[in-house]
């Protein structure tokens, strides 16, 4: 009785092996937080890139390994902080400080005369965008069209779209160039061509001339449909046929997408008309900003993740992505870009235009409201 009255005793210290357990816990997390210091990316350099989704997935693919090549190179870790947006939205961003990226790159650079325009106007003494920029991948704003109605009306340029609408009751479409830099680029080429002028020659005044905005209204009559993004138009395009559309504006790596599906399921091939007057090319510039907040070694890094875009072997995986290298020394690859894809190979002839003005852009933002169709 007297052994069961008598109290446990307490151990101040647990047992031997309790302490060796713990001990190898603590040595053990010790480690994995040594390991994930030096060789994590919690201590890495960043840099935040900010740019269009177009290139997202070529992008996305390069971009690790560009961070594995940054540190064999320099025995140091960078993280590539990657910002997806429109590219209207990406300038509105930039402006209101709401993202502050190293580098940006929109769909095309006629974004970056507005971009600088719109910086200066809120006070600041030059552009944000330094005359010196890159191109890193190739698309050209192409008519995209039935090749039978392509083939019965003669198409060649938005002009003859024009003169079509004047007496043909067709279907026409892009998307709205509010929300979309392909409907940018289709706009101003309506204007550009209608006007006679290339789109650097347009003025403010040319968004006043109550003639051209009756010609640019005449197509946009025919509208039936705008959509927000470029690439979600051509799908829309493809998967509704010929007699939802005859006749749309978008991007050449578009139709390259979706030339078969289409002609898989409706019979009739979508083929690229390259405007014969000339056309933008969605150039994707790599601009590393001129802003306050960007500093010298970030300007560096910035540098060596363009030249690792532009390396030979990296321009040709964007062509698997529908994109024409801006690498001049990559060959265009002809088993991707050819006519039963639905586009040329070569396209030399078509003069390639340069953007219009800050001042010229922000203009034709006000007066798109009076040349769309009011009932899209």
């Amino acid at each position: 009785m007297e052994k069961e009255r008598k109290k446990r005793r307490f151990r101040l210290f647990p047992k031997r092996g309790y302490v060796l357990l713990l001990a190898g816990i603590l040595i053990g997390f010790l480690l994995f937080t040594s390991i994930s210091y030096l060789f994590g990316r919690g201590d890495a350099k960043a840099i935040e890139f900010l740019y269009t989704s177009e290139k997202q997935s070529w992008i996305e693919e390069l971009t690790p390994q560009f961070e594995d090549w940054y540190f064999e190179e320099h025995g140091e870790r960078i993280d590539v902080q990657l910002t997806v947006t429109g590219t209207h939205d990406s300038v509105v961003q930039i402006l209101w400080g709401n993202v502050k990226p190293v580098a940006w790159s929109p769909a095309a650079s006629i974004w970056i005369p507005y971009l600088n325009h719109l910086w200066e106007k809120l006070g600041h003494e030059h552009g944000i965008v330094p005359e010196i920029w890159n191109s890193t991948v190739l698309s050209p704003v192409v008519i995209a069209g039935w090749e039978s109605f392509v083939e019965e009306y003669s198409i060649s340029k938005f002009t003859d779209l024009i003169t079509l609408a004047e007496s043909y009751d067709f279907k026409f479409g892009h998307p709205d160039p509010r929300d979309s830099n392909g409907g940018t680029m289709a706009v101003t080429l309506e204007f550009s061509e209608a006007g006679g002028k290339t789109p650097q020659e347009l003025t403010l005044e040319d968004f006043m001339d109550d003639a051209l905005l009756d010609s640019v209204r005449t197509l946009e009559s025919k509208a039936v449909y705008y959509g927000k993004s470029t690439g979600f138009f051509g799908r829309w395009a493809a998967e509704n046929g010929p007699s939802a559309i005859s006749f749309f504006s978008v991007y050449e790596s578009v139709v390259l997408d979706n030339a078969l599906k289409a002609e898989k399921k409706w019979g009739e091939a979508l083929i690229a008309v390259y405007p014969q007057t000339g056309t933008l090319f969605t150039d994707h510039p790599f601009v590393i900003l001129d802003a306050p907040w960007v500093e010298d070694w970030q300007k560096d890094a910035a540098n060596e993740y363009l030249a690792f875009l532009l390396r030979e072997d990296n321009q040709e995986i964007a062509q698997n992505y529908g994109f024409r290298p801006a690498n001049p020394n990559v060959p265009l690859n002809t088993t991707i870009f050819n006519e039963q894809n639905g586009v040329r190979a070569d396209i030399s002839e078509v003069p390639r235009l340069s953007p219009l003005s800050g001042e010229a852009l922000e203009a034709l933002f006000t007066v798109w409201v009076k040349v769309k169709n009011q009932g899209t």
